[in-house]
């Protein structure tokens, strides 16, 4: 009887100790959900917010460019001394740098460009319309079997930002005939390479070709930037775990 009263005993316990330990896991998991939930309404506002500020652009600030480039050409018309038309045409030039800079902006700020398909065409559009009225040659590549695949919009500006710097690098200081870009995803390890067959890096530093802000740029986002060997020209490597 004794025997048999201590094994109830322990028998009890082992229960008592056992809806213990599942209520306190229930109590985690509730809590764990509470931070999740407000964790996703956060980022359904910030969505929200950005899908906001990226109409408001369009409406108003699309607008007034698109208003100003009007009036310069239509002044351009109008006046007759050459140094009003040149003046003109350097406010043109402004108003079009302004127009692409904001569509850039826009790009960046919409969600559903936030994947790997999105990012490696607008990268690719840019580099061709980059390079459109020049000799350049751009050859794109790309090993991406899912291109459905995340990039958050921090990743994809700044990549975007290092591709854009890179590009004009090659342009300003290579004197490149050919320009590669290739993307690649493996394991999750999304890699960006932008190679040309140009002068190569000694030159390019003497001009300030903006490889600090690359590194600082990918090192923010824990990621990589490499400058590999190359027999001629620059072969730039940007890869980030996504």
């Amino acid at each position: 009887m004794f025997v048999g009263f201590i094994i109830l005993v322990v028998m009890v316990y082992k229960k008592k100790q056992a809806a213990f330990i599942n209520e306190k896991l229930l109590q985690e998991i509730e809590h764990r959900n509470v931070i999740l939930e407000k964790e996703l309404e956060i980022q359904k506002k910030i969505q929200e917010e950005r899908e906001r500020i990226s109409h408001d652009m369009h409406d108003d600030l699309g607008a007034g460019i698109s208003a100003l480039k009007l009036q310069a050409e239509f002044l351009k018309q109008k006046v007759g001394e050459q140094h009003l038309k040149e003046d003109i045409d350097d406010l043109l030039k402004t108003s079009e740098e302004m127009n692409l800079s904001m569509r850039e902006m826009l790009w960046s700020l919409n969600s559903s460009n936030d994947n790997l398909g999105n990012f490696m065409q607008y990268v690719s559009l840019y580099a061709e319309n980059f390079f459109k009225k020049t000799d350049v040659k751009i050859n794109i590549t790309r090993k991406v079997e899912l291109p459905d695949t995340k990039l958050n919009a921090e990743i994809r500006r700044n990549f975007f930002l290092c591709a854009k710097e890179a590009l004009n690098n090659v342009y300003k200081h290579s004197k490149a005939q050919n320009v590669d870009i290739l993307f690649t995803l493996n394991d999750h390890l999304f890699t960006m390479e932008i190679i040309d067959d140009g002068v190569g890096l000694e030159e390019s530093l003497t001009s300030g070709n903006g490889l600090n802000n690359m590194q600082r740029r990918i090192q923010n986002l824990c990621g990589l930037f490499v400058i590999k060997p190359s027999e001629k020209g620059l072969h730039l490597v940007f890869e980030i775990k996504l």
